[in-house]
């Protein structure tokens, strides 16, 4: 019988520093995966995570990781050509064929933009796909932006701001993603799809924020991580009254997440 809870080794094809805290990890990989979907990583005799795929290509995906407990410690202690153990990849993910044809609003907060950047690099890539796109991105503070070149390339065709929390920097805006919420034209979308990432408080408030703004529930969607743990709805820690966040998350439209949110 099929050990569902065995991860299989991968090889580190290679490692970028993105902070001071977050290195995103290119591992070899040769199956398939879907906008959204995380992976169990894990180091022997130390412990698992779930962790969303922040990037794919042929024959990878990457991981984009910060560095807060003994896991992660002990993921950033590898090296290139070391072996990753990993198992997935698992959840559901976003509805691109939903997506297409519509306006499109990402807001991220932090680590939030690694579960969607593959989807607004598929929009980046087929741009006949969508109408006009519109990204809030919101960090920290300069020493806490990821991913600088994509940002960079994101923002020479789509509409974007990008905003840290209680300062300005060049290309950057001062405030919480929730302040330039009012600056997208929901008025003037006649189809159109939200997409929010981030912690739990950051995607409420945002949510929030849009429906106020004329968005509906059911054009909202969110990446809802809260609390996964085995990945195979067998330990029960992510359940939420009768979801398990792991099996039928962690994407979620907002019509079913606002009843999933602290």
């Amino acid at each position: 019988m099929e050990n569902i809870m065995l991860p299989s080794p991968h090889r580190i094809l290679k490692i970028l520093k993105e902070t001071q805290a977050e290195y995103t990890f290119r591992v070899e990989f040769d199956g398939e995966t879907s906008h959204g979907q995380f992976f169990q990583l894990s180091i022997p005799k130390i412990g698992e995570a779930p962790i969303s795929v922040s990037g794919k290509g042929d024959g990878y995906v990457e991981f984009t990781i910060r560095k807060i407990g003994r896991l992660t410690e002990g993921i950033f202690g590898l090296s290139e050509g070391d072996m990753l153990f990993m198992r997935g990849p698992y959840g559901n993910s976003f509805p691109i064929d939903e997506f297409e044809g519509k306006n499109l609003v990402f807001i991220c907060g932090g680590t939030g933009m690694a579960p969607i950047k593959t989807t607004i690099n598929y929009f980046y890539d087929n741009p006949n796909k969508c109408k006009d796109v519109y990204i809030i991105g919101g960090f920290k503070d300069i020493n806490a932006v990821l991913f600088t070149e994509e940002i960079k390339k994101f923002s020479e065709r789509f509409n974007t701001t990008w905003c840290l929390d209680d300062s300005e920097a060049e290309g950057f805006k001062k405030g919480m993603v929730t302040k330039f919420i009012p600056d997208i034209p929901f008025k003037d979308f006649d189809d159109y799809a939200v997409i929010i990432v981030g912690p739990p408080v950051m995607m409420k408030f945002a949510a929030a924020e849009c429906l106020n703004q004329g968005a509906e529930e059911k054009n909202i969607w969110v990446s809802y991580e809260r609390k996964m743990s085995c990945a195979v709805g067998k330990c029960g820690h992510c359940k939420i009254n009768e979801t398990y966040v792991c099996l039928e998350g962690p994407v979620f439209n907002y019509t079913r997440a606002k009843d999933l949110m602290d």
